[in-house]
């Protein structure tokens, strides 16, 4: 047993000390301690769960065992001129991204958080796909779950319909509010003014869709976030109009699994697929476009000086390429093996090899 808890996280060994059944030993007393004075918030999400075991341990209700939920705050949206639908989460739990967003083009968003049951992700898509309004598919998947009060959901249809459920046994503090083409909704919060926090955020903010979502998380962690603290995040955005291509449909699809600043690096990781969405363009604007907005990627700074080497703007690009190669010498090769494969044209490759070893 000694071994086993040594090997556990923080936050598995409160849940294996809330949810132990058998008598509290003094050495799990003593490890207690030790947890509060390490993370002092601790004790008080000890304090919390155990009023949700009271509630749930009624006669006839069976434990079992001891199981991490999906403890978090998240939003799910609809930009009203783009079309867009959106989720984003953050929670003290690892790889959230699997779990707790899902979405369909055209169609439905939604976020399942809380005791988690994964299938209202799915099943709320797939009844908003045959004609559900928001409020009438979570209403069908809370209606065959008995554990419904344990659950956490809200869903955001393809015309802006919002719904939202946080059953009477999500940890404190929960609770969710609904807004026009929107819901932010949270559990095992430190404060209960957090989802607050998040929708006076995102309705005052401007911007596209997924940056918009990022304002309401930072508002989150800003009123104190999750009692646990932070572990991963994700992002789902997708388009509008359905193209019949799901792939495609994935504007934005991030995930940040395990790190001690997760909206942050979620922040991160959102500039620079914007940075490879205006290089995907493929033209010299798209590429100069890229750079700006993450000019550190040396790959971005690589085929930008292709580009505008193409476009015969040989000073700059030479400039950006003496760079790449700089960083990483192997980016030469890389240019000689693009012009079998039919992405850089022979001649053109020739010339930058021979302009780059004139000044080498």
């Amino acid at each position: 047993m000694a071994t086993h808890r040594r090997l556990l996280c923080d936050q598995q060994r409160v849940w294996m000390i809330v949810l132990l059944e058998q008598t509290v030993d003094v050495s799990l007393l003593e490890e207690l301690d030790l947890l509060a004075e390490k993370r002092p918030r601790c004790l008080l999400c000890v304090h919390r769960a155990c009023r949700v075991r009271q509630g749930r341990d009624a006669p006839g209700r069976e434990l079992k065992g001891f199981r991490i939920s999906r403890m978090t705050y998240s939003i799910v949206a609809r930009d009203p001129d783009t079309g867009e639908l959106g989720v984003a989460v953050q929670s003290h739990y690892f790889q959230v991204g699997p779990v707790v967003p899902w979405g369909l083009a055209g169609v439905a968003a939604v976020a399942t958080q809380s005791l988690v049951n994964v299938s209202f992700g799915p099943l709320g898509m797939e009844l908003m796909r045959l004609g559900c309004t928001a409020s009438q598919a979570l209403d069908a998947v809370l209606a065959t779950d008995p554990d419904r009060e344990a659950r956490q959901c809200a869903m955001v249809d393809g015309t802006g319909s919002v719904a939202a459920h946080t059953g009477s046994r999500c940890i404190a503090e929960a609770g969710h509010r609904v807004g026009d083409g929107y819901s932010v909704q949270a559990n095992l919060m430190e404060r209960p003014t957090v989802w607050g926090a998040m929708a006076s955020s995102f309705e005052s903010a401007s911007g596209s869709l997924p940056e918009r979502m990022l304002e309401a998380l930072d508002a989150a962690e800003a009123e104190g976030g999750d009692i646990r603290g932070r572990q991963s995040a994700a992002m789902l955005v997708l388009r509008g109009k359905p193209s019949g291509r799901s792939w495609e449909d994935r504007v934005i699809d991030l995930r940040v699994e395990d790190h001690p600043e997760p909206v942050t690096e979620l922040r991160r990781l959102l500039r620079y697929r914007r940075a490879y969405q205006s290089a995907a363009a493929g033209d010299v604007a798209g590429h100069r476009g890229a750079l700006e907005i993450a000019p550190e990627v040396t790959q971005l700074r690589f085929f930008a000086g292709l580009a505008l080497a193409g476009a015969g703007e040989w000073e700059e690009a030479l400039g950006l390429l003496r760079q790449a190669v700089a960083e990483e010498p192997r980016w030469e090769e890389t240019l000689r093996r693009l012009v079998p494969a039919g992405r850089v044209k022979p001649e053109l490759a020739a010339e930058v090899e021979a302009r780059l070893r004139a000044r080498s």
